[in-house]
């Protein structure tokens, strides 16, 4: 079978639907290509204790404006996230309970903590938006991993192990495996420490009704026929005439392609001719973050009447995070992240012993009702074949040496997706924008 248009877009998640949406409203046509049986990319829905519930990403932030404006024109509402009471965060076997926005922790980790926090403040500040490679320590700071910077600046073990658990809980890596530069240029993308880990008025601020996922399968329902499932590409040819893509639905003919796709799918894709090499260098280099989502549903927030906010950080445990997610009706759900290394080991369990690990840890926290749910499920984004995982990150050397090539056309073909974002990346905020950019950058291109 084949298809013509203007503009072929690889991938039906949030970026590529978004770039789509963009160019048709220009009057160009387009196709949108998608490898699995559904849209939505790193946004997906599962159904649990009768609840739709989101297994991919989910939060709002409160100055996610593209996503919040998307949302509205759509008519979707947000709902609060829940962070009322005791939060709990254990840290090498020890567990404390606190209200508020300080952790209980001995007196000198607390001050390494508020120290740390200013460091990070005002090396982000020198890392330029646009091209983080480029600022004035960039190659020193790329050059070592955050697990050596923290090694070289914090003394306390209580101070470390939390500044291990914000890689990991924002992006599903391990501190050993990122260069400080990239951690510079997310936080930075986040708009700092506080804002990351902020629930009201910060990027944990809310959720939507009816589930993230509705957005992207929203979209897609406006695109209709444009949007083609069950087609992974496999191979992109191009010219100076336009590209050609080999699908497993037949090969699709246009003159400039968008690829939205996460940088590990990409690198199994054949270009002819083959990409540059610093392109094709850096999707080789760019490890995804390692997360099994779960959703554990009970008749009652139960931990409510406890007390409990129902928030949950941790660095030894199989669970990394543990939030609420509970609405004004139907069951109440516990969300539970199981990140980077925990992730790698969990992957391998069977899903039953996966659920009897994910219960005994809510249990630890929550008590023996913890252990009696009415509904489970858990994603395991690793497994996931057109995803590998959560999002892109850069070990130590990539960035100086292959992050030019992030967003810069190759030939006729553009690229977008959250990694390629200036603000946000790692969000779906970040996708969004990533997407109107790459559209706005063919668009500029039409008449070639």
């Amino acid at each position: 079978m084949q298809h013509k248009a203007e503009v072929a877009i690889v991938g039906a998640g949030i970026a590529g639907l978004k770039a789509a949406a963009s160019l048709v409203d220009l009057g160009c046509s387009v196709v949108v290509l998608e490898a699995n049986d559904r849209v939505g990319g790193r946004l997906k829905a599962s159904e649990v204790a009768g609840r739709v519930v989101d297994v991919g990403g989910q939060w709002v932030g409160a100055r996610h404006t593209v996503l919040l404006e998307e949302a509205r024109r759509l008519g979707i509402d947000t709902y609060p996230q829940f962070a009322k009471g005791r939060t709990q965060l254990q840290l090498q076997g020890r567990l404390t309970r606190f209200t508020g926005d300080v952790p209980r922790m001995p007196l000198l980790a607390l001050l390494e903590v508020a120290r740390l926090q200013r460091l990070w403040a005002r090396d982000m500040a020198t890392v330029p938006a646009a091209a983080p490679w480029t600022a004035r320590n960039a190659r020193e700071w790329d050059a070592m991993s955050l697990e050596s910077w923290i090694l070289d600046h914090l003394h306390t073990a209580g101070a470390r192990a939390f500044a291990r658990i914000v890689p990991r809980g924002a992006w599903a890596a391990e501190a050993a495996q990122v260069s400080y530069l990239w951690f510079l240029d997310a936080l930075r993308q986040c708009e700092g420490f506080g804002y990351l880990m902020a629930v009201e008025g910060g990027m944990l601020d809310a959720k939507f009704m009816g589930g993230m996922h509705q957005i992207a399968r929203r979209l897609a329902e406006e695109l209709g026929d444009r949007v083609m499932l069950s087609a992974p590409v496999r191979r992109i040819r191009q010219d100076n005439a336009g590209v050609v893509l080999a699908t497993d639905q037949g090969e699709v003919e246009a003159r400039f392609a968008i690829i939205a796709a996460p940088p590990g799918p990409i690198a199994s894709i054949q270009f002819e001719p083959h990409l540059p090499a610093l392109r094709d260098g850096l999707q080789q280099r760019m490890p995804m973050g390692l997360i099994i989502k779960a959703a554990v549903a009970y008749p009652t927030p139960f931990w409510r009447v406890a007390g409990f906010s129902g928030q949950v950080a941790t660095d030894d445990d199989v669970l990394g995070i543990v939030m609420d997610d509970t609405q004004d009706t139907g069951p109440a759900i516990l969300l539970c992240f199981i990140e980077g290394e925990e992730a790698l080991a969990m992957s391998a369990a069977v899903p039953a012993e996966r659920r009897r690990r994910v219960l005994a840890s809510l249990v630890r926290f929550f008590g023996p009702e913890a252990a009696e749910p009415i509904g489970y499920d858990d994603n395991d984004w690793t497994r996931e074949p057109w995803t590998h995982g959560y999002v892109g990150a850069m070990p130590p050397g990539v960035m100086t040496r292959f992050g030019a090539a992030l967003r810069e056309p190759c030939g006729r073909i553009h690229w977008a997706g959250t990694e390629t974002a200036t603000e946000w990346a790692g969000c779906i905020e970040g996708a969004m924008r990533s997407g109107l950019r790459a559209a706005e950058e063919v668009a500029r291109r039409r008449n070639q």
